[in-house]
């Protein structure tokens, strides 16, 4: 087993003051010796997730960046706006770890943990931005042959929080999906998992590149949010489906208000009877994220029988089990290469997640570009 005094640790971290100045900093740490079923991973590969963002830059104004340091010891300062401060003081002059996920080769491995000596496996639990992670063996996923670090290192968050979509469909009496930000490495997924699976999917993109984009993956209802026609090409998808259940991505603004306006219209189409109330039919959205930072909008246009709520993948996960999870994870694997296939725009070091260009670019959370951090680079 390695001895892990002898590796040299390091880790990006992100600091925000009660000052308002936002600090990502790569700083040295120690390897700490894996304890009863417990392994050391050297990171090989770490996405960078919209999750991610929200903890390493939160709302820091990108605009006021200056970068300091040395080349291989880079520091990104920026100012938050007095406003956001004060809605972060449980995390303030915390030097925090950052990344959701992440994979590598186990290096070091405590008792009862000697099967995932030398092996490549996929983990989570934050602190992926760094060259080794020490995790519980219980939290690490066997790639399997052929697999390379960065085919496992989005193994967790966008594999199971589009199989929690569907599983959330299905355990709440729903029958069909819409789903926003379709384009994205997580809607693309959702795409091939609805296909497979026979699941009525409305995808709601942003451009007619996009539109193009799912289409050539054999997405049968793709809509423009931008186009003039949107809303009623969104009430004809929701026909031809009949999706009650919605997972936005956007968050602000009037989308999840038009989808739910989209369903009761729908709905109508098939009411044999007026009712002042609106349709019976009960329609759902769930707001998953926070690509527009905007106040959510609700214009009352789809009677009394709906609701809007936030969904999240982890208490979704503790919710159905470890049996459940266990049943999702092991699907993930078996489809790694297929339905669960990544791709990323880049792959850069811990020195260049602070480098200002490159920020910039991956903070834009554009749709589609996915960055990926591979701590062993350079």
């Amino acid at each position: 087993m390695t001895d892990t005094t002898t590796l040299a640790g390091l880790e990006l971290r992100t600091l925000i003051t009660s000052a308002g100045t936002l600090e990502l900093s790569l700083v040295d740490v120690p390897v700490p010796a894996p304890g009863p079923g417990e392994v050391v991973v050297r990171i090989e590969a770490a996405p960078i997730n919209p999750s991610d963002l929200g903890l390493l830059i939160g709302p820091a104004d990108l605009s006021t960046v200056k970068a300091s340091g040395t080349a291989d010891r880079p520091v990104i300062t920026a100012t938050v706006p007095p406003q956001a401060v004060k809605m972060l003081a449980a995390r303030l002059d915390q030097s925090l770890a950052v990344g959701n996920e992440g994979a590598g080769t186990v290096v070091a491995v405590g008792p009862g943990a000697e099967a995932l000596d030398g092996r490549l496996v996929a983990t989570f639990g934050g602190a992926m931005y760094a060259r080794y992670r020490l995790v519980k063996a219980a939290d690490c996923m066997v790639l399997p042959a052929g697999a390379t670090a960065a085919d496992g290192a989005s193994c967790f968050v966008n594999p199971l929080t589009a199989l929690g979509m569907t599983e959330t469909m299905r355990r709440e009496g729903h029958t069909a999906l819409v789903h926003t930000a379709a384009a994205s490495n997580l809607g693309q997924m959702l795409n091939r998992i609805c296909l497979k699976d026979g699941i009525g999917l409305v995808n709601i993109v942003r451009s007619a590149a996009q539109v193009a984009l799912l289409r050539e993956q054999g997405a049968v209802h793709v809509l423009d949010s931008t186009s003039p026609t949107f809303t009623d090409d969104l009430t004809e998808a929701l026909v031809a489906t009949g999706a009650t259940l919605g997972f936005d991505a956007i968050g602000g603004g009037r989308l999840a208000s038009q989808i739910l306006g989209g369903m009761e219209a729908a709905a109508n189409r098939r009411a044999t009877a007026y009712s002042r109330y609106g349709s019976s039919v009960y329609k759902q959205v769930y707001i998953y994220g926070s690509l527009d930072v905007r106040p959510t909008e609700l214009v009352r246009s789809f009677g009394l029988s709906w609701g809007v709520g936030g969904w999240l993948l982890m208490p979704f996960l503790a919710k159905i089990g470890a049996d459940g999870a266990q049943a999702l994870r092991e699907r993930v694997i078996a489809e790694l290469k297929t339905t669960f296939a990544s791709h990323y725009t880049a792959e850069i070091s811990l020195a260049e997640a602070l480098n200002p260009e490159i920020l910039a670019a991956y903070a834009r959370r554009a749709t589609g570009e996915k960055y990926l951090i591979n701590p062993a680079k350079g």
